[in-house]
């Protein structure tokens, strides 16, 4: 994996944010960064961008009201497809080409070395036993792991140890950001 992917992947753990877009950010602004080339899904009350790499998620309470952001996931598991496109254009500019897959225990040993160390989340994700999940107690931000091949459960291009996704929570509060550039 290049040093630029695997930092990209520090900064989001570690601050809670995607090139300085916070869970909160209003769609409007993502876009600003991300640009406007996404898919859309929604229904009432809910709204879910998807740029490749990363999704956008907000709710609101009815149609009058603007949107609030609920959290951010990072679908590491997606590169696995190795379409190189799917990290997007920004992100692609800030931190370079993005490996296939990300081992949890290279991730957990760089964050030691920030003193930014991950510990197990509590309670059983809900796909355990294939899954594991750990915290960043400053940042919130989940990663999920996969810790056992399950033929219809885990993707075959993954296997034990390999990252499948990171989400950064709405409302988790400041400790540890910084304006990632």
């Amino acid at each position: 994996m290049t040093p630029y992917s695997l930092a990209f992947y520090l900064d989001a753990v570690t601050t809670g944010t995607v090139l300085g877009l916070r869970p909160e950010d209003r769609p409007d602004r993502v876009a600003e960064v991300l640009g406007t080339q996404y898919g859309e899904n929604g229904g009432r009350g809910t709204l879910w961008r998807d740029y490749g790499l990363i999704e956008f998620h907000w709710h609101r309470p009815g149609p009058d009201d603007p949107w609030a952001g609920h959290h951010v996931s990072l679908q590491v598991h997606r590169l696995a497809r190795r379409d190189r496109t799917l990290a997007g254009g920004a992100l692609r500019a800030r931190y370079g080409r993005f490996a296939p897959r990300l081992r949890f225990d290279k991730l957990h040993r760089l964050l030691e070395r920030r003193g930014a160390a991950l510990v197990p989340a509590a309670g059983a994700p809900s796909n355990a036993p294939y899954f594991r999940a750990y915290e960043h107690p400053a940042s919130r931000a989940t990663v999920t792991v996969i810790a056992a091949y399950g033929e219809y459960s885990t993707p075959p291009e993954l296997r034990p140890g390999d990252v499948y996704a990171i989400q950064l929570p709405a409302g988790a509060g400041t400790a540890g950001r910084g304006n990632t550039p």
